[in-house]
């Protein structure tokens, strides 16, 4: 004997049968994210280094030629930019958090005073080229383009962004200051080797922190595999929805 379902039944079964599938499916998709956004407890991450060797090259010169002020390394421009329109500033963000520049120059007190960009093999898009070359120039802050093969001269890069009218004699007495201090520092590693080699503890000297540098790259080292960065955006210290 076989038993039929009523018309009306049917009508209050299958929608019910719908939103619980709905409901269930909801309920699957949340437990999905939630497992996604849930802290590791063995993240597939590793150290590697800030810098690559050609961006190291321009990072030890910069070094040098504003030794005055503070060179910030891979900082998004929402770091040292402000909407002027706050209701309008996730926007912005969500726009030009993913935008930084290899150094950003900036005073003692925060002020920024430029930004330079060093090419990878591909070179910079000209489109991110120019939306920092408008965002900056709209802002006051110089912008250049920095490739190891052909630095400006320290008198022209602080011109740009110091405005400095450094005189002949000045920028002899700088390259006499730069020459003394490089060799201050070699003498202080020589010394400093030695000191190593004629100590025999098992704890390690105060003066191998070189070693704990991230991949063991030093300022100025040239790494010979040097790679792409891994991410495409820095991290923001804004709250995250990790759990």
């Amino acid at each position: 004997m076989t038993t039929a379902f009523s018309p009306w039944l049917l009508a209050l079964l299958v929608p019910a049968l719908l939103a619980l599938g709905a409901l269930a499916h909801q309920q699957w998709l949340g437990h999905r994210q939630r497992m996604q956004r849930r802290i590791p407890k063995h993240w597939p991450l590793g150290a590697r280094p800030l810098v690559n060797s050609e961006e190291a090259h321009a990072w030890n010169w910069l070094i040098r030629a504003f030794y005055d002020h503070h060179i910030m390394i891979k900082l998004p421009v929402t770091r040292f930019t402000l909407p002027r329109d706050k209701e309008q500033g996730m926007h912005w963000h969500r726009l030009l958090g993913s935008v930084y520049c290899t150094f950003t120059i900036c005073k003692a007190d925060g002020r920024v005073v430029g930004c330079l960009d060093v090419p990878g093999p591909s070179g910079l898009p000209n489109s991110t080229r120019a939306l920092k070359e408008s965002l900056l120039r709209q802002c006051g802050v110089p912008y250049w383009i920095l490739r190891s093969d052909t630095l400006p001269t320290v008198a022209e890069i602080r011109a740009e962004f110091l405005g400095e009218s450094m005189t002949v004699q000045g920028m002899r007495e700088r390259e006499q200051e730069e020459r003394a201090i490089i060799a201050a520092k070699d003498n202080l590693r020589t010394a400093l080797n030695r000191q190593r080699s004629s100590r025999h503890s098992d704890f390690g000297p105060a003066s191998n922190w070189p070693a704990s540098h991230p991949a063991g790259l030093r300022v100025g080292e040239e790494s010979s595999d040097w790679q792409e960065n891994s991410f495409l955006v820095p991290l923001d210290s804004r709250r995250g929805d990790l759990l």
